[in-house]
């Protein structure tokens, strides 16, 4: 359920609803709009008596949310969400490009491919310090050394940083590190995890599970959400199929989708979804037709040996060709 204010509620009044929200037993998370304040009630397991919360000063109304994210949802936050984070905003339509290696492997390897991307218009720096890996003998990152290499092209080139954290101990080092964290698909559905996140400052970048429905992947938003962190940016990144011409299937519908039901910017991994870099650019510019928030992808300077999907990565002159088209096409849409 959500409470709405009146448009002259004082703090005051916010505080007692919230108060008495409580009392009945549950939580309540104000939420600030531009005209009014709307209190969004959770942990309720049915309908909610609203005649006590409606006498209370200050209320306009009670509407009943039919979704079971309720913080995620349109139902409680109509308009989009735009996320401001170290100078540049996410969700007002405008893509965002983030761009870098998948995993970091060396400071200067780092600081070469995060020269390239910016100098063609990338505002985030990716580069994994800590890699789930599906192979336990595979290249595992640098840990703390690849997060403080990450820190260092901060200083250099004015990047914001997004870098994944693959369990609770990894995500206290990339907190204090990283501008973005970003929480895998291989951990969409970690519980404590992604209640760990919700307690941080750091916005959370959460990608899709490999085979998570919408529903799915915006319940693990929720989880993010009901912890007190508002700053959740989504990540489509495909989603397993019984097709074997690419590493995963990109489903490009799941843009619009969660656009119809909940207020989070969405950004598009075309690299990952590809597993391949010829695809990617296509890939892209499917993703922008569609209304995606920004882009992820996948830039080596020398992905014959990377260290770490290298087959997907673009090579820098495919990336001056992605940014390319990525404004011709937002400059006809």
């Amino acid at each position: 359920m959500l409470v709405v204010m009146k448009n002259d509620a004082t703090a005051e009044q916010v505080e007692a609803v919230i108060a008495e929200i409580q009392r009945l037993g549950f939580r309540g998370v104000p939420m600030p709009g531009a005209q009014r304040t709307a209190i969004c009630i959770i942990g309720n397991k049915g309908p909610v008596e609203d005649t006590g919360l409606r006498a209370l000063p200050g209320v306009k109304e009670t509407i009943p949310v039919t979704k079971p994210y309720k913080l995620v949802s349109r139902e409680t936050h109509t308009e989009p969400s735009v996320l401001t984070i170290g100078g540049i905003k996410i969700g007002t339509g405008e893509p965002v490009i983030m761009a870098g290696p998948c995993a970091v492997e060396s400071e200067e390897q780092a600081l070469t491919i995060a020269a390239i991307v910016k100098e063609h218009g990338a505002q985030v720096f990716r580069g994994g310090a800590f890699k789930p890996r599906t192979s336990p003998y595979a290249f595992q990152g640098l840990g703390e050394k690849g997060l403080k290499i990450l820190d260092k092209v901060r200083r250099e080139t004015g990047l914001l940083i997004v870098t994944e954290a693959i369990d609770s101990e990894s995500l206290t080092a990339v907190e204090k590190y990283a501008d973005i964290v970003q929480i895998g698909a291989r951990n969409m559905q970690n519980y404590s995890l992604l209640r760990l996140a919700g307690q941080m400052k750091k916005p959370v970048l959460l990608k899709r599970g490999f085979a998570a429905t919408i529903d799915e992947w915006l319940m693990a938003a929720e989880y993010i959400m009901s912890e007190g962190n508002p700053g959740v940016i989504l990540c489509e990144r495909g989603i397993r199929t019984f097709a074997d011409n690419t590493r995963n299937t990109l489903d490009l519908s799941a843009i619009p989708s969660i656009k119809e039901v909940s207020h989070l910017p969405i950004i598009v991994d075309p690299s990952h979804a590809a597993g391949r870099r010829d695809y990617v650019i296509p890939l892209s510019r499917g993703a922008i037709a569609v209304g995606a928030d920004g882009l992820l992808v996948e830039v080596h300077h020398d992905p014959a040996h990377a260290l770490s999907d290298g087959m997907q990565s673009l090579y820098p002159e495919q990336f001056t060709e992605l940014m390319r088209e990525v404004k011709r096409l937002k400059n006809c849409l």
